[in-house]
């Protein structure tokens, strides 16, 4: 069974968009604070969370409950 996938991937233009559009945020957040620097690592921080969200959603594990996971205990 081969896989016939290939090219750009169905929804990385919007997560690609999404995350410009984060960085430009950040831009904009870091001129207001008085220092790009410091809203660029927000940016960053956030789109990483961007990330993690939209992997998630494009896996379809969003909002699954595993009873028996109450996450780390001692």
């Amino acid at each position: 069974m081969t896989n016939s996938r290939t090219g750009w991937p169905r929804g990385r233009t919007m997560w690609i968009l999404g995350t410009l559009a984060l960085f430009a945020a950040g831009v904009v957040i870091g001129i207001a604070l008085g220092s790009v620097w410091i809203g660029l690592l927000l940016a960053l921080i956030v789109s990483i969370g961007w990330l993690i969200a939209y992997e998630s959603w494009r896996g379809r594990n969003v909002g699954i409950y595993d009873r028996d996971d109450d996450g780390a205990q001692l």
